[in-house]
Formats: structure tokens, sequence, C-alpha cells
């Protein structure tokens, strides 16, 4: 099983323009991949450098026709003109799909930082070896104290849903309503996207700390399971895009515990100017 994570803007390459062929090519070029998980993903944002407000869920929907589409914003909000202007978090799936989760993350006021609403987009899958939630997210930027608390929000989550997955199951008759249907909903999952900071930040060590049920982390940096004691590529600051100013990583793929022994490969295509960010591959087994 393959997947993809990559923090597009909006199409923007390094060179500053918007392309949406170019970004659907450079991830064909990369290889055939079950799951694909963009971040700044824009529909219809006036205002974007180099953006001619375009429908991307859309585009990359009929780009991937054999991939379902789901798409989660985080900025959802008026485009000036009557319509509505959306910015978020795109999952593309060709395994089939059951539940999905759009999850607003906290943002505590910290004054004098910019900021925006953001978001983690949950979709439960059909891997080949059994049911598995893929996440995909992109956290604040310029807000250390937002960061942290969207950080520790993805880590209660999967800590909550751990402990849940050791309770015996209970059905009830009573409801018949099909809205309260049972569906799948399992520990083991991934976490992808652009978290914002770098290896051994104290948010990229809150995502792995341990539940205090059992001492067992809750997320496990892929990176380190595929590479242990290798320091992580750079993924941002590859090609000399007007942002950032060095190269570094703070794109990562975390999986649950009990994912890990699947854990085959994880990299960095460095190839591609087609963003600010480089994709980052995860293969399971």
């Amino acid at each position: 099983m393959n997947i993809l994570s990559w923090n597009i803007q909006w199409g923007r390459g390094a060179d500053g323009r918007v392309d949406l062929e170019r970004t659907a090519a450079a991830i064909r070029a990369a290889g055939a991949f079950d799951v694909i998980c963009l971040q700044e993903v824009a529909a219809n944002f006036p205002g974007l450098p180099g953006g001619a407000r375009e429908d991307e869920p859309d585009f990359f929907a009929r780009a991937f026709p054999g991939h379902a589409a789901v798409f989660g914003a985080g900025v959802d909000v008026p485009d000036g003109e009557g319509g509505r202007a959306f910015f978020g978090n795109l999952v593309l799936s060709s395994l089939p799909v059951g539940q999905v989760f759009r999850h607003l993350l906290p943002a505590p006021a910290d004054s004098g930082l910019p900021s925006m609403q953001r978001t983690c987009v949950e979709v439960v899958v059909q891997a080949p070896w059994g049911v598995l939630r893929v996440m995909t997210t992109h956290l604040e930027y310029y807000s250390e104290l937002q960061r942290q608390a969207q950080v520790q929000a993805l880590w209660a989550l999967q800590a909550g849903l751990a402990t849940q997955a050791q309770l015996p199951e209970k059905r009830s008759e009573r409801e018949a309503n099909a809205t309260f249907a049972a569906w799948p909903r399992p520990a083991a999952a991934l976490l992808c996207g652009d978290f914002n900071c770098e290896p051994g930040s104290p948010e990229h060590q809150r995502m792995q700390a341990a539940a205090a049920v059992d001492d067992v982390p809750v997320w496990l940096d892929a990176w380190k399971v595929a590479h242990p004691g290798a320091a992580h590529a750079p993924s941002v600051g590859v090609h000399g895009a007007e942002w950032p100013g060095r190269a570094y990583c703070c794109d990562f793929f975390f999986v649950s515990p009990e994912l890990a022994p699947r854990v085959r490969a994880v990299r960095v295509l460095e190839d591609t100017a087609a963003s600010d960010h480089q994709p980052v591959v995860l293969e399971l087994g």
C-alpha cells in the first residue's frame, strides 16, 4: 500500500506559477498511489498569489478518476461576490472508503499573530489487510501556542480511539434509525501532512508521547521506524522558493504502534519543484 502526502501550496511552484496540471503530473510520475493526501488545496479563493480561483478539489477528482475525493475545508468564508471560498485538505483514495470525519482543530487566542482555522480529514479505508484510518492535516505556522494545542488534539484523538478499541463491542437493537448504524473505525491509523515543526521540536516529541494507561506511544514517526538513527530528509527549502531560507523537514508520517511493523519505506521526493514543499511517500506492506 502506497500513500503520498504533499503540501501543494494551491499548485504554486517554486517559480511562483500556479499550474495544477504540473502538480498532477508530478504525482503520476512518482508512481501509483492507493491514497493521495494533499494540503493547502483551494476552491474559489480570491487573492492567492498566482491563483485564478480554481476549483482544486474538482480538478484533482477529475485528474485521478479512479480515486474517491474527500475534501475538508478549514477556511470557509465569503468570496466577496456572493459565493464561498474554501481552503483545506484533500484525500484521494482508490481503496474503498467507509466513514469520513472532518475535525476542526483548536486555535486558542494568541494576540498579534496571523492564523487560520486548521482541520484534519480522517478517512476510513479498506486496506489489503484490513480496515485502516488515514488522516491528513496542516498545522498552524505562526502561533506556537495554537500549533501545540492542535498537536495535543490529534494526540488525544488517537489516544481515545486506541482506548475505545480495547473495550468490548456493544450493539443495540433499540435504535432502528440508519444514522446510528455501526461502521468500522479501528485504532490502526496513519497521520500525515505539514506539521510546521521540525524533528525533535516539542510538538514533534509530544506527538510521540506515550499514553498513561499502557505506556505505549500513541503515534510513532514513520521516518524513524524506516530509518533508525538517520536524520530526516528535508521537505522544504529544497528548490529555492521564496520561502524558507534553508532546507529542513516539517512534513511527516506518523503511524499507530500496530501499524509500525508494516512500514516498508518512507522517502521524500526531491526532484519536483511544483510546490515549496516536497512530496513524502509512505509504503506499507
